[in-house]
């Protein structure tokens, strides 16, 4: 990250500020969306009755090597999932060890990938097995038409591996498999190298491609077996499903179609200005989750809400700095640039072919400056009593904030609960916004 960016003045004659200081803000009402909430209530329970069925157990031979999957994804309960996993595999004589399947992430070199799953909590001391990371692959297939189909080096020397994986709506393309278990084998378990060549024809094809890549490495690699999740609307465990190598391929399209129906959204659909408290891996691949937020960046996959202006005020700490997204909004502050690492997000991007994921917003000097002139910009456009909807992250949209003027909207909607009077923005003496 360049030093100059870093220490760099912004706004440094204090223009900016001078020209957007005096925008009014609409006063916001905080509301309840009633989303879909059933959670797995004993998920080590529901691992080990999964694992343990006949055609799943089976598959385990005392003695062997299995190598787990570890995503990047920010997945709910994912270092009970993997202990839980652990365990029952010893129990059934295996020798378990965990391998990072996130394609080029965490910087695209193992020490990053590694710190990623140490900061979800999948620490060896935990979970009870080593976690071997490697950017290491080997060419274990090639498709059709020639191109080379790679998988993890100490993965493919194992006698096994069991593939976990949340399965959901992709962000940048619709399929018949988007995020799950064939994608994490086309594209995770291959590391960058992998997951630059599943990318290199760009998210138009990318329905394809994760089909073939992921077929490949299913037929042509030790696949035990996989365990699918499903999260409901508030990122928690709803459903863990363990599949065959012979059922992944024939249920996920089934199961995706399931985590769809249940996942959250905005019971808005035209909105001027979207406030993002913080983006973040741990959220989504995307920083914010389109899929919620309507912030897609690519023409091939499209939804609701239709959003105006974005404003980005935070990046998460399990993002290490990969600040992937922030492309995506059109207002950001210096916090947020200062909190960037953008190499990491760079490696992220050119693997997968978009640029504009880590583009550079205007850049304003406080969230209220920031939010000020999303608003001073819309004014000009016709929002002069803007709907501004403005929620915590794409993981946690049940209570959200929105201005006065979708207020009977809401009230119209029995998806929706009042849950205050309205009341202005609340800023501290320096421009931050107080969190609740």
């Amino acid at each position: 990250m360049s030093i100059n960016i870093r220490d760099s003045v912004w706004d440094q004659n204090g223009i900016v500020e001078q020209i957007v200081s005096e925008t009014k803000l609409p006063k916001m009402i905080k509301v309840r969306q009633k989303l879909y909430n059933e959670i797995l209530e004993d998920i080590p329970g529901e691992i080990r009755k999964q694992i343990e069925l006949a055609k799943i157990a089976g598959t385990i031979k005392p003695g062997m090597t299995v190598a787990v999957t570890v995503g990047s994804r920010g997945i709910a309960n994912l270092p009970q999932i993997i202990k839980e996993t652990v365990t029952v595999l010893r129990s059934l004589g295996a020798k378990p060890f965990i391998f990072p399947a996130m394609g080029s992430h965490g910087g695209a070199i193992a020490k990053g990938q590694r710190d990623m799953l140490e900061g979800f909590g999948v620490r060896e001391e935990f979970i009870g097995a080593a976690i071997k990371a490697s950017m290491d692959v080997v060419q274990i297939a090639s498709l059709r038409d020639g191109r080379p189909v790679y998988l993890d080096k100490l993965a493919s020397e194992a006698d096994g591996i069991v593939i976990i994986n949340r399965v959901k709506a992709h962000t940048a393309f619709r399929g018949e498999f988007e995020s799950g278990m064939l994608k994490m084998l086309a594209i995770g378990t291959a590391k960058q190298k992998g997951a630059e060549a599943c990318h290199a024809q760009g998210f138009r094809n990318m329905a394809e491609n994760v089909k073939a890549y992921g077929m490949s490495v299913l037929e042509n690699a030790p696949i035990l077996f996989g365990l699918a999740i499903i999260e409901n609307a508030f990122d928690q465990t709803n459903r863990i499903i363990a599949l065959t190598k012979d059922e992944i391929p024939v249920q996920e399209p089934s199961l995706l179609k399931e985590a769809k129906e249940k996942m959250a959204q905005i019971f808005f659909d035209r909105i001027d200005i979207m406030v993002v408290d913080e983006i973040g891996k741990n959220h989504s691949g995307d920083g914010m989750d389109p899929n919620i937020t309507g912030s897609y960046c690519t023409k091939f996959a499209s939804g609701p809400p239709n959003v105006e202006q974005y404003v980005v005020l935070g990046l998460s700490d399990e993002s290490h700095g990969n600040c992937l997204g922030l492309g995506m909004s059109h207002y950001t502050t210096k916090k947020v640039i200062d909190q960037s690492d953008f190499d990491a997000a760079y490696a992220n991007a050119l693997t997968a072919r978009v640029g504009r994921t880590v583009h550079i917003p205007m850049v304003l000097n406080t969230e209220q400056l920031a939010i000020q002139t999303a608003a001073y910009i819309g004014e000009a456009n016709g929002a002069e009593e803007p709907r501004i909807v403005r929620i915590k992250n794409s993981s946690h949209v049940d209570e959200i904030w929105i201005s006065e003027h979708m207020l009977e909207e809401a009230k119209n909607n029995p998806n929706i609960e009042i849950l205050g009077e309205a009341k202005p923005f609340d800023f501290n003496a320096d421009g931050e916004l107080n969190r609740e």
